[in-house]
Order: C-alpha cells, then sequence, then structure tokens
C-alpha cells in the first residue's frame, strides 16, 4: 500500500547541518553537502549555493526555526539572520553523510602521499619514489602499529593477572617466605629488558593511518617522521638547497659557546675540572660549513662571502637563526630549492 505524502511538503534532500551551540540552545542550518567546505575554504563565495534555505533552525529534521527572541538572547540584538548564518558557517560544527566522510577521507589521504612522495628520496639514488611505494610503506607501518598497540594490550593484561595473583595473601604462618622465612623478603626479579625494549619501539614516531581531525601537511610530517624511524623502505628527507651570505670581517670571530651545566658529582670549584668549561666550536665560517653537508660553491665578493650548498631541513632553522644572531642581521640564508631530488 503506497502511503501519500502531503503535496505541500518541503523535504530536505541532500543537506548537511551545521550546528552551533550558543546560550544554551543549539541553532542549525541547512546546507548542501560539499559546499561548505568549499565555502571555508575559499573556493565558495555565494551563499545562495551553500544554504539551502536562509533561515536558522532550531531541529531542522522537523523543520522548526528559531524564533527571533532565542536568536537575540543567543547572539545579541545587533546581529542581523545573515551575520548569525555567517557566525554559524565559521564556527559551527559540520554534520556530514558517511559517503561524505569517506570522500573527506580519501583527500585528505592523497594529499598526504602527495607530500610525502615529494619530500622523500632514495639515499643511493637521490630520486623520489613514486606515491604507489610510499603508500605500501605507509600501510606496513600502520598495520605494525596496530600489532604493537595489540600485542601491548594482551602484555597489560597479563601482567594485571599475574599483580592478581602475587597479590594474593600467602597460606604460610606469619607471612615468611618458604625460602628462607624471613619476612618481606621475595625471590629477585628477573633483568627487565623486554621492557627496555617495548619502551625503545615505543619511543619511535609511529603511524596509525590517515585523519580528517588534523591537516594534511602536519599528517604528512608524522608520516614522514614514522618512515624515517622505521626505514621500511630506505627513505630520507631531500635536502633543501641554500645560499648563505655573510660578511666577511664576522667570519673569523670565535663563536660564544654556552657553558655546559655541570655533571652530577662533578667538581663545581673554581679550580675544579668539571667547572661547565666548554671549548668554543671554533668561527663563525667553521659553523656555518658544519650545517652544511655539501658544498656546491664559495666565492668572496667584495665585503661578503657567499656558499651555495645543501642542508637537511631539520638543520635549516637553527642555521637560519645562528646567521641572524652572529651577524646582527647582516647575514641572510636564501631558498634555492625547497627539496632536490636529483643531482646530475
Amino acid at each position: 500500500m503506497v502511503i501519500q505524502q502531503p503535496s505541500n511538503q518541503i523535504k530536505l534532500t541532500n543537506v548537511s547541518l551545521v550546528r552551533l551551540k550558543k546560550g544554551k540552545k543549539r541553532f542549525e542550518i541547512a546546507c548542501y553537502k560539499n559546499k561548505v567546505l568549499e565555502w571555508r575554504s575559499g573556493i565558495e563565495t555565494d551563499l545562495d549555493n551553500v544554504l539551502q534555505i536562509p533561515s536558522v533552525f532550531l531541529n531542522v529534521s522537523k523543520g522548526q526555526t528559531a524564533p527571533s527572541a532565542e536568536l537575540a538572547k543567543a547572539f545579541g540584538k545587533d546581529k542581523t539572520v545573515d551575520d548569525i548564518i555567517l557566525e554559524i558557517l565559521r564556527k559551527g560544527e559540520l554534520q556530514v553523510g558517511e559517503k561524505e566522510r569517506t570522500a573527506q577521507l580519501e583527500r585528505v589521504h592523497n594529499e598526504v602521499i602527495s607530500i610525502v612522495a615529494s619530500k622523500l628520496i632514495d639515499p643511493r639514488t637521490k630520486r623520489v619514489y613514486t606515491p604507489g611505494m610510499i603508500e605500501k610503506a605507509l600501510d606496513m607501518l600502520s598495520s605494525m602499529a596496530h600489532q604493537q598497540q595489540q600485542q601491548q594490550q594482551q602484555q597489560q593484561q597479563d601482567n594485571s593477572g599475574k599483580n592478581s595473583k602475587t597479590n594474593t595473601p600467602s597460606s604460610t604462618t606469619g607471612g615468611n617466605t618458604p625460602a628462607t622465612g624471613e619476612p618481606g623478603e621475595s625471590k629477585p626479579r628477573s633483568s627487565p629488558l623486554p621492557a627496555a625494549a617495548a619502551a625503545a619501539a615505543a619511543s619511535k614516531p609511529t603511524w596509525t593511518g590517515v585523519t580528517v581531525n588534523k591537516s594534511a601537511k602536519s599528517q604528512a610530517l608524522d608520516a614522514m617522521k614514522a618512515l624515517i624511524a622505521h626505514q621500511p623502505i630506505p627513505v630520507a628527507r631531500a635536502r633543501m638547497r641554500l645560499r648563505v651570505t655573510c660578511p666577511t670581517n664576522v667570519l673569523k670571530q670565535a663563536v660564544k659557546a654556552p657553558k655546559a651545566p655541570p655533571a652530577e658529582g662533578a667538581d663545581t670549584s673554581a679550580d675544579g675540572a668539571g667547572a661547565g668549561e666548554h671549548k668554543a666550536p671554533g668561527t663563525v665560517k667553521d659553523r656555518i660549513l658544519s650545517f652544511i653537508e655539501q658544498v656546491e660553491n664559495q666565492d668572496v665578493m667584495g665585503s661578503e662571502w657567499e656558499i651555495v650548498g645543501f642542508v637537511e631541513p631539520g638543520a635549516f632553522k637553527g642555521l637560519s637563526d645562528f646567521v641572524s644572531g652572529e651577524t646582527k642581521g647582516q647575514g641572510r640564508v636564501e631558498v634555492l630549492d625547497m627539496a632536490v631530488t636529483h643531482e646530475d
């Protein structure tokens, strides 16, 4: 039997809800799928393409619109409906369907793989890996991480079971141990080598997969750290190509080395050998060269010394801060290539 629907009933189809709780009330607006994210990223600017109905609701599914008094109480009397809709769009929580979440996850996943593939190289050939190889390597790390989590959970359950048995009161009179009869004495424990190995493995960066709650760039950085730490395939960060310019009159100046903290138990007196003395690491030029893995060329032009070379990405900030601090802003570090993937 076909159930007849009222001809004047408005049904919201293909809808995404954006909800915002304010003033102990929850307000909703009805939007088209995928358009909210495009509006937030600046791709879509026309609100008519984003909103299904330019109204604020207390419950979209029931068609219950928010009274003007409730809107004024929650958002303020000076706010118009359009201002309230914009605030809900900016700050509200987006409710999406399963298909849209899957599409969003796939989009972030592809972006992460693309970023990682452009930043990591084979250290032997200096060539980039294909996105397919990077994806397989991350899948290996993800499965390893899930296995480690299961093993840790199983080990915790086993330890809790052993502890419950150990804490059971002994039936021996007076609580003495059967071996020596001395109260409180127990057998020596075994060396905690497995625990130390597990802690060392847990200290390494792990990769469990892509999520939609973090940006693709931050997740790509986590993925690169995990790949470099575990090396499922030989990988290394692609080096940066930099140009460092420095005045020649500061190149031979000695670098001020910070005093090292005294070691525990060391003689801290003035005549003591452990008084925190630390040898200077050399001149400014020596320190700059220590950051550069491979020098492409260097030259002196007038009163400036210029060097072009390759640097690990992690050393860029330290080199830039050092040049800026030691030269008092006269030196500079320029990025010529963010990622050198192949050298002829």
